[in-house]
């Protein structure tokens, strides 16, 4: 049974950061690519960053040079570290993998960008 379990959200003021956290069980962590997606209210959940086994990344445009994912294989931890927050980064965060074409998801953690 895979388990996927967020952590670090929270309210921030813009321009502060976060670093979220997930901790993965019932994988072989080191072999799966991990993500963190977001949702914010009333739009659909979009994919923020990829981290490969390799270590190989992606971003989300509008969070490039701000934004930062990385893993501990040691530990089976993927972490997103936001740095220079905004308001529009406001969502639930979400933690997935995919395990036979099953899409895997932790519970999410909110983070709120406000003044």
């Amino acid at each position: 049974q895979v388990q996927l379990v967020e952590s670090g959200g929270g309210l921030v003021q813009p321009g502060g950061s976060l670093r979220l956290s997930c901790v993965g069980s019932g994988i072989i962590f080191s072999n799966s690519a991990m993500y963190w997606y977001r949702q914010a209210p009333g739009k659909q959940r979009e994919l923020v960053a990829r981290i490969t086994p390799g270590a190989s990344t992606i971003y989300l445009d509008s969070v490039k040079g701000r934004f930062t994912i990385s893993r501990d294989n040691a530990k089976n931890a993927v972490y997103l570290q936001m740095n220079s927050l905004k308001p529009e980064d406001t969502a639930v965060y979400y933690c997935n993998t995919v395990l036979r074409g099953v899409n895997e998801w932790g519970q999410g953690t909110q983070v709120t960008v406000s003044s």
